[in-house]
């Protein structure tokens, strides 16, 4: 069985620095979001709409082509008490992964039991299978294997019948547009792949123009509420065999590969040789990078604030170097950059050959 070691990086976020609305209702554009620049030698503070001046021609900037789903279900369980479902991954069964929450945005609800039927609009019940949380995780079972017969997929199901994940620190409900990336092309995450969120058409094409590059990758992100000590759970995803042969090459040229968020990370390091060379791919990923496994084809990433916890701050740390994102997170947190979807950026530049050396 997996473990999972603790991240290096735990500083605690305050309340105060959680977004909890969208930039667009803060007066500011998507790209108007701060941008914090860790390299080595120093630290920059800029907006998102700066980012071209942090990268150079023949960069690679790998996208997630993925796009969100109205993947919360409001429902009801024992006694009709109001309950959320978080539609998080499909398996190959025709079941799902979900989460049950509680409907005043508390947290989980750890209480479920196998064989129990959850209402859902439309006259539709779900029944929880079988438990898929890490049985070393104290406190109850937050993860279910569960199965819904709708008469049509469950995706168009969702969106007739669902809204977008929110969880506590948001101060509304926004419309699934929201939720989207200017690179959104095919539904299937249950949460935004949010390092995208800031970039905008306009960005795109100075990145294109100033001779950084763009390419696609598909990962389809589960929950994103994932607790200390659980593993991130399998997710499906795509490397086209024309983004494998950007990659090569870039890294071959002397440029650097910059992956925008951890979805884009697993989904390269998933097809990531030792040599840090990539092949096309597709499928279901587990991987779980850390200490053991660091990053071999990401020269640097792109990501928003992540609390603390196992799953997003690992994967930092094994493309940028624990010591880079821990000073990363405290200038953040003193610079009062804000946290979670909605908030703001930053982009880890770790010194690329000692990395590559520690991959070896």
């Amino acid at each position: 069985m997996k473990t999972l070691v603790a991240p290096s990086t735990t500083l605690e976020t305050p309340p105060e620095l959680s977004a909890t609305e969208p930039p667009e209702e803060r007066g500011l554009e998507r790209d108007g979001v701060r941008l914090l620049v860790a390299e080595p030698g120093g630290f920059h503070h800029a907006h998102f709409r700066d980012l071209s001046h942090f990268l150079r021609p023949g960069d690679l900037v790998v996208v997630n082509t993925s796009a969100s789903l109205a993947a919360a279900v409001e429902g009801t369980r024992r006694g009709d008490s109001a309950v959320v479902v978080h539609f998080s991954t499909p398996s190959d069964d025709q079941t799902w992964v979900v989460e049950l929450r509680a409907s005043d945005s508390t947290g989980p609800i750890l209480d479920g039991e196998v064989g129990e039927l959850i209402g859902l609009p439309g006259g539709v019940a779900l029944t929880l299978l079988s438990p898929r949380t890490d049985p070393r995780v104290p406190g109850g079972v937050r993860l279910w294997q569960a199965k819904i017969s709708t008469g049509s997929s469950v995706e168009d199901y969702l969106a007739r019948h669902g809204r977008p994940i929110t969880y506590g620190y948001a101060k509304g409900r926004w419309d699934l547009a929201a939720y989207q990336t200017v690179f959104a092309r095919e539904a299937g995450s249950a949460e935004m792949p949010g390092a995208g969120r800031p970039f905008t058409n306009e960005l795109v094409t100075e990145l294109i123009a100033k001779g950084i590059v763009l390419a696609p990758v598909l990962l389809h992100a589960g929950v994103s509420s994932l607790e200390a000590k659980e593993l991130p759970a399998a997710e499906r995803f795509r490397v086209p065999e024309q983004t494998a042969g950007l990659v090569n090459h870039t890294r071959r040229s002397g440029g650097r590969v910059i992956a925008v968020g951890t979805t884009v990370t697993r989904a390269l390091e998933t097809v990531a040789r030792p040599d840090g060379s990539v092949t096309a791919g597709e499928g279901s990923t587990e991987l779980v990078l850390g200490p053991t496994r660091p990053a071999r084809a990401i020269d640097g990433i792109i990501s928003g604030w992540h609390p603390p916890g196992a799953s997003h701050l690992l994967l930092l740390e094994a493309v940028a170097g624990a010591r880079l994102v821990r000073q990363a997170y405290a200038s953040a947190r003193a610079a009062g950059y804000l946290w979670h979807e909605f908030g703001d950026s930053c982009l880890l530049l770790p010194e690329r050959r000692s990395r590559l050396r520690a991959a070896r």
